[in-house]
């Protein structure tokens, strides 16, 4: 596998040997400062180009960055016939034969004065034009957890409860497939949401959560991390069951905490309301 100092040398003298390439940034966990490189991290990286399409017509070029095992273009992608994407950058994800993924993003120049976005985890390998001559040090900043209004922590909260019984509901019918996916798609997203805002109360909101939640094991106790863990069930349904109820344990426990810390209002009824509702179905149907 190529090393971080290989691939970087051969996205500069990639940028060097082209002049329509005028800057190349390095975004994504690999600027973290505070996140300990492994092999498996992504190059998120970011191309400044004049003449967009030049690059566009014929993807060939991209084969000096080494064999791929498979690529994705995105903005190419239509999973739905009636999409349509006016999408400014262009992006290459390509995983190669030696193990390494680069991301690669191409911005054009003529839309970096109104269009670019800033990112505090950037790291500036090239700049033949002093684009990024004021670039601040790269941190984490912008993905620090965010304290959440009042009106957003009622609506994940009401979603929680909600979704909840639809997954009874599927349980109660022996519909797996149907019960699993309001379990994962809908309630597990506003789940893990409360958990993060619990981090975020016991950090001041200084630290981020992470993909997926993939730092919380850092700042919560073993007691809750191994719960929150044990919430990912099997196909069997007493297994699910068994998840859910802890979910809505653990989720009462955190959204309670958040609310007193922030002074928050927590419809309190209508979570025991609906853990009530869930424990009387589920002793019927044994």
């Amino acid at each position: 596998m190529r090393s971080t100092d290989e691939i970087k040398k051969l996205m500069i003298s990639t940028a060097n040997s082209d002049d329509r390439i005028r800057g190349v940034l390095l975004n994504g966990s690999r600027a973290n400062p505070n996140i300990t490189p492994d092999q498996y991290q992504d190059f998120d990286i970011i191309f400044i180009v004049n003449d967009l399409k030049s690059f566009t017509e014929n993807h060939s070029w991209t084969n000096r960055f080494g064999e791929k095992l498979i690529c994705q273009l995105p903005n190419e992608m239509f999973f739905d016939e009636d999409e349509k994407r006016k999408e400014i950058a262009f992006t290459y994800l390509m995983l190669f034969t030696d193990g390494n993924r680069i991301d690669l993003k191409l911005f054009p120049t003529e839309k970096f004065n109104t269009d670019f976005e800033p990112d505090s985890l950037t790291l500036v390998w090239l700049d033949k034009d002093n684009l990024f001559s004021n670039i601040s040090n790269s941190t984490d900043e912008d993905y620090h957890i965010q304290k959440p209004s009042e009106k957003y922590f009622l609506d994940v909260c009401n979603e929680f409860w909600w979704v909840t019984t639809y997954v009874a509901k599927g349980l109660l019918r022996n519909e797996i497939p149907y019960a699993k996916e309001m379990l994962e798609t809908v309630v597990r997203p506003m789940f893990m949401k409360v958990i993060e805002w619990f981090i975020g109360v016991k950090t001041d909101f200084s630290t981020a959560f992470g993909k997926s939640g993939k730092f919380m094991d850092q700042y919560l106790s073993n007691e809750h991390y191994d719960k929150i863990l044990a919430t990912y069930s099997n196909q069997q349904i007493e297994h699910n069951w068994k998840s859910l109820f802890l979910m809505t344990e653990l989720f009462g426990e955190f959204a309670n905490k958040i609310a007193d810390n922030l002074n928050l209002n927590y419809n309190t009824d209508e979570g025991q309301n609906v853990k009530k509702y869930l424990r009387t179905v589920y002793v019927k149907q044994k």
